[in-house]
C-alpha cells in the first residue's frame, strides 16, 4: 500500500469514528425529570411511564432520567419550578399546588369546594380555562405539555371524626406551602403548619401536627394511617391536577420531531395515569378501611356547612387568580 493510499485509508477511519462519535453522543442525551413522590405513588409512575415512552419512540436517542422525591431540589418541593424555570431541572411532571407560588393561576385548583367532581376537573384542563392556565406557565418560561392527575384530597387526623367545621377547631393540620391552604384552613378554625411532604410523616408519628390534608393513593401507598392518622373524612375539597412541562431553552434545542415525541407521550403517559389512578380510588378507600380507619362521608348538608365557611377564601383569592380564569372555568363546570 502506498503513502497516498494509507493516508486516504487513515483519514476515512478518522471521519468515521468522527461520524460514530457524533451519533453516540446524539443517542446518550439524557434530560432530567424532577417529581415530588417515587414510583411507588401514581404520580412518580407518570414520570416513568412518559420516559419510558420516549425511550421507546426515539430508539433510544433521547432519554429521560427521573429524579424522584425532590432530589433536584433538596426535598423543597415548592422550589421544583423555579428550579425548572431557571434551568437547574430540564423537565418535571409537577403539581399545580407546589407550583402556585409562582404561578398565581394555578391556585385555581385549590379554591376550596370550586371543583364538584372529576367531570368538572376534566372540563377545566380540557378547555379554554385550561388554556389560559398553560399559557400563564409558559410564559414564566416554562412549556406545558400535557395533564396528569394527583386527585381530589381527602383530611385525616388522630383526634376523631370531622364532619363540621367546629370539629377542626385548634386542630394542627400540615399544608403544603401554598399560602390559600394557611387562608382555608384558618377560616375553618383549624391551626394549618406549612411543612414538606419530608418533613410531615415524622411530625405525625411524634404527634407534632394532629392531621394532614392528600389524595387517597398517597394515604394509601403512604401508610399514612400507621401514624395516628385514624380518621379520614371524605369531602373532595379541592383537586390537584399534575401538569407535565419542560424548560423553555430545554426546548428550543430539541428538533421538531423530538418535541413532537416529548409532547405526544407526555399526553399519552399523563391519560394512562389519570385513568389508573381514578380507577384505583375505591380499591384503595377499602383497603384504607380494611387497616381500621374510620371513614366519615359528609351528606350534602354537612357539605354545604364546609363551602360557607370557607366563601371568605373565594373572596380574598379572585383577584390573585384573576376573574377572567375564573369566569371561563366557572363557565365550563357549569356546562360539564
Amino acid at each position: 500500500m502506498n503513502s497516498v493510499s494509507r493516508i486516504s485509508r487513515i483519514a476515512a477511519v478518522l471521519a468515521g469514528a468522527t461520524v460514530l462519535t457524533a451519533s453516540l453522543t446524539a443517542q446518550a442525551r439524557e434530560l432530567s425529570i424532577s417529581t415530588v413522590l417515587s414510583d411507588a405513588f401514581p404520580w412518580g409512575q407518570a414520570a416513568e411511564k412518559w420516559a419510558e415512552l420516549v425511550e421507546e419512540r426515539t430508539g433510544g436517542e433521547l432519554t429521560l432520567r427521573v429524579y424522584p422525591n425532590s432530589q433536584l431540589v433538596n426535598g423543597d418541593q415548592t422550589r421544583e419550578f423555579s428550579a425548572m424555570r431557571s434551568g437547574l431541572i430540564d423537565m418535571a411532571v409537577g403539581s399545580t399546588i407546589n407550583w402556585s407560588p409562582q404561578v398565581p393561576e394555578l391556585n385555581l385548583f385549590s379554591l376550596p369546594f370550586f371543583m364538584p367532581d372529576e367531570a368538572a376537573v376534566d372540563a377545566v384542563t380540557g378547555g379554554a380555562a385550561g388554556e389560559m392556565i398553560f399559557e400563564a406557565i409558559e410564559s414564566r418560561g416554562v412549556i406545558p405539555l400535557a395533564w396528569g392527575e394527583n386527585g381530589f384530597r381527602q383530611l385525616s387526623n388522630s383526634r376523631g371524626p370531622i364532619d363540621e367545621p367546629g370539629d377542626l377547631d385548634g386542630l394542627k393540620i400540615r399544608v403544603v406551602g401554598s399560602p390559600l391552604f394557611q387562608d382555608t384552613f384558618t377560616a375553618l378554625g383549624a391551626d394549618p403548619t406549612q411543612m414538606s411532604w419530608a418533613d410531615a410523616k415524622p411530625a405525625l408519628t411524634t404527634g407534632a401536627v394532629d392531621g394532614q390534608e392528600n389524595p387517597l393513593s398517597v394515604f394509601d401507598v403512604a401508610r399514612i394511617d400507621q401514624v395516628g392518622q385514624e380518621y379520614l373524612t371524605l369531602w373532595n375539597y379541592m383537586n390537584d391536577p399534575l401538569i407535565f412541562a419542560v424548560n423553555e431553552q430545554v426546548w428550543a434545542t430539541l428538533s421538531e420531531e423530538e418535541r413532537k415525541i416529548l409532547r405526544e407521550t407526555a399526553i399519552e403517559a399523563g391519560e394512562w395515569e389519570i385513568a389508573m389512578t381514578r380507577e384505583q380510588e375505591s380499591e384503595r378507600l377499602a383497603a384504607i378501611q380494611e387497616r381500621g380507619v374510620q371513614v366519615t362521608e359528609l351528606t350534602e348538608e354537612q357539605h354545604r356547612a364546609f363551602v360557607n365557611a370557607t366563601q371568605s377564601v373565594h373572596e380574598k383569592w379572585y383577584p390573585r387568580i384573576g376573574q377572567e380564569l375564573i369566569d371561563a372555568a366557572s363557565q365550563e363546570i357549569e356546562a360539564r
